[in-house]
């Protein structure tokens, strides 16, 4: 009987090749393919080291893979916080975006003040949102989590973590909505 690490390895070098073939048809982009067939091959690994026996390996490797297109799609479709302080558009009719708001140059006392005032307005605005959805903000956003990393961590099904992460962002959107107008509209 094949070691666990040479049961993996055969299912690797069998597999790999039919189910990139699958993801890419569905995945354009390369490096997008690649990643999601390297998390289904980890999910298989984990999956072996918790001793889950899979008893029909090739449907699950397929189950596996279609879920892991879902969640980057779903990943890739949620509102990020750029997004949403979008503003209609400049004078040229340019959208701008909250990293337009936050100085690049700190040099000067003025982009020094604009910048505490912008993190000082964004921290009060998180302090207000219920804990659950400030910590889903707060693991995406700037953890750089993605969502199932998250529900891994948290047990918290995507659906509600997806839910969340709309409010908050819903929210501080409204929050700093002023903040935006004073900036870019006076």
């Amino acid at each position: 009987m094949p070691s666990q690490n040479e049961q993996i390895s055969n299912i690797v070098k069998k597999e790999s090749g039919r189910l990139l073939d699958f993801i890419r048809k569905r995945i354009p982009n390369e490096e997008d393919a690649q990643d999601v067939l390297q998390d289904v091959f980890y999910q298989l690994t984990q999956s072996y080291r918790l001793m889950k026996p899979i008893e029909q390996v090739t449907a699950w490797l397929y189950t596996v893979t279609r879920n892991k297109i879902t969640d980057l799609f779903r990943k890739k479709k949620t509102v990020s916080l750029d997004k949403a302080f979008v503003s209609k558009s400049d004078e040229n009719g340019e959208e701008l975006l909250l990293a337009e708001l936050i100085p690049q140059n700190q040099e000067t006392a003025e982009a020094k003040m604009a910048n505490t005032l912008i993190m000082e307005m964004l921290t009060d605005s998180l302090d207000k949102l219920p804990k659950a959805q400030r910590e889903v903000f707060v693991m995406h956003e700037i953890d750089g989590l993605s969502f199932n990393e998250i529900s891994d961590q948290t047990g918290i099904g995507l659906n509600t973590l997806l839910s969340r992460k709309r409010y908050a962002v819903n929210f501080l959107r409204e929050e700093l909505r002023s903040l935006y107008n004073e900036m870019f509209h006076n």
